[in-house]
């Protein structure tokens, strides 16, 4: 006689009762078991190879409320023909859509469902409403609608015709389909075998209580055994979002280097964000089809009048800088308007105004706004990180140590640097990283040293080493995705599976 757990022996004599083949339900339901107990039986004894759990998917389907009101009322098509009908076979659509108690929401979709079912057409040039062909009193997808009125249905047990009309009321968003799969659990030659020989339960205890304990009736009952190795549910913890990980990261770094975090305002003035880094009033970048300029208010203030007149006689002959600056007229009303920050300089430039004397180390990581297209690659808003170091006799040598080491910390160790060239700053350079997977190099952040046309007019006199990139490149690399709008889809499954940055 075969001896098995309570609550398997009770599972295997209901389906045994049921005919030996039963569903996951049925037992539930004459067992009072709840269904984890009765799955967690049927596992146990599927491995002694007493029973066989088969698994059916199944489709079932629904009304959603915009099916019901169909049900209920009838199809905006079907009301509108029926309406047309008692007008003769021919009406102006007003006349039709008024007889027939139309919604006005609804009207497009019958005009469009009377052309595909070639019941009727609209005379555009006279708006009148024409009898095109002979409706059946019933089409298939009104039958499902009626069906699905009284109660939901699984589609394989559907007849073939309504099983079509699936398609067509889900197209036409109204239904609610759901996935399900259903257990059947059938007793195999061995289990049949076994319960002919003979089966009984034995009670075991799954809990050690203080009763158990203090009674000492422990030694005498039977546990259960616990398989130990056994895989447990997945579980998804709270966790900061993969981007702020990654963020948080690179804020740590920079922090452990020895830099201070600087914020700035995201709505900005042309001042600062172009202005001050020596850009021409007239340079494309500055156009609105790069640029997001506020509609209310307009414009924004200027700093004090000395930097002011500074940056101005830089533009226009280069003032004591050395340079023949722009050669025009600088005008201090396009300075004045307000923008969304194109780039996060915008901020250390501000901060260089305000901090003259060496030294400073401050960085900055934040969001940045440009009119762009939004594609696998680009996005309209995103993070930029950005960072100076002023000081005597710095160079542009001190400046990719530093970012070498920036790199390194943060796991990518196979970056190098070649001259380039960028608006502000001489000389230039750009930092790249090989990826090994793709056996390519990617561009990872522009840097230099700001030309005197930048430090000069804010009255700064020594070296400022600058550098600048957009983040989202670096966090595709980090996290190896090939499309950056994933990173903000909220898709929760690519979220959970996304492992914690380290």
């Amino acid at each position: 006689m075969i001896k098995l757990r309570e609550n398997e022996y009770k599972t295997l004599l209901i389906i045994k009762r049921l005919g030996g083949k039963a569903s996951a339900e049925q037992i539930t339901s004459e067992s009072g078991l709840p269904d984890a107990t009765v799955m967690r039986a049927a596992l146990a004894l599927q491995e002694k190879n007493l029973v066989r759990i088969l698994e059916e998917k199944r489709t079932i389907v629904e009304l959603n409320d915009e099916g019901k009101f169909h049900a209920r009322r009838g199809l905006p098509e079907r009301r509108l023909i029926n309406a047309l009908i008692s007008l003769g076979g021919r009406a102006p659509l007003e006349k039709a859509v008024k007889k027939a108690k139309l919604e006005k929401q609804f009207i497009p979709i019958a005009l469009g469902w009377l052309k595909r079912k070639n019941w009727a057409v609209l005379d555009v040039k006279t708006n009148t409403l024409q009898l095109s062909g002979k409706p059946k009193k019933e089409e298939a997808d009104e039958e499902l609608l009626k069906l699905l009125n009284e109660k939901k249905r699984v589609v394989e047990d559907l007849p073939l015709e309504l099983q079509s009309a699936v398609k067509i009321l889900k197209r036409r968003k109204l239904l609610k389909i759901e996935e399900k799969t259903k257990r059947i659990i059938e007793i195999t030659d061995t289990g049949w075998k076994t319960i002919k020989k003979g089966i009984r339960a034995t009670a075991e205890v799954t809990q050690l209580t203080p009763e158990l304990i203090i009674t000492g009736k422990w030694r005498k009952v039977k546990f259960t055994r616990f398989d130990v190795t056994a895989p447990g549910p997945v579980v998804y913890p709270a966790k900061i979002h993969p981007v702020q990980q990654i963020i948080q990261r690179v804020k740590e770094i920079f922090t452990e280097m020895g830099f201070t975090e600087i914020r700035g305002p995201i709505v900005e003035t042309a001042f600062w964000n172009f202005d001050a880094l020596f850009q021409p009033q007239d340079h494309p970048a500055r156009e609105m089809h790069d640029t997001f300029y506020l509609a209310y208010p307009k414009t924004g203030r200027l700093p004090k009048k000395s930097i002011v007149n500074r940056v101005a006689k830089t533009h226009e002959d280069g003032w004591k800088t050395g340079s023949t600056g722009w050669r025009y007229h600088w005008n201090p009303e396009e300075a004045k308007k307000l923008i969304l920050r194109t780039h996060t300089t915008a901020t250390t430039i501000r901060y260089l105004a305000d901090h003259e004397k060496p030294p400073i180390k401050v960085f900055s990581v934040d969001r940045v706004y440009r009119n762009e297209k939004m594609d696998y690659k680009s996005l309209a808003e995103f993070h930029q990180i950005e960072g100076i170091i002023m000081d005597k006799n710095v160079t542009l040598r001190d400046l990719i140590g530093t970012l070498k080491e920036f790199y390194l910390k943060l796991g990518l160790k196979r970056v190098r640097f070649w001259p380039s060239y960028f608006p502000y700053t001489e000389p230039s350079a750009q930092s790249t990283f090989h990826v090994p997977k793709l056996k390519k190099w990617f561009e990872l952040c522009g840097m230099g040293v700001f030309r005197p046309e930048v430090t000069a007019p804010l009255g700064v006199k020594y070296p400022v080493l600058a550098w600048g990139g957009g983040l989202e490149r670096l966090i595709m690399l980090k996290l190896s995705v090939d499309d950056i709008r994933l990173l903000y889809k909220n898709d929760l499954d690519w979220i959970r599976r996304t492992a914690v940055c380290q």
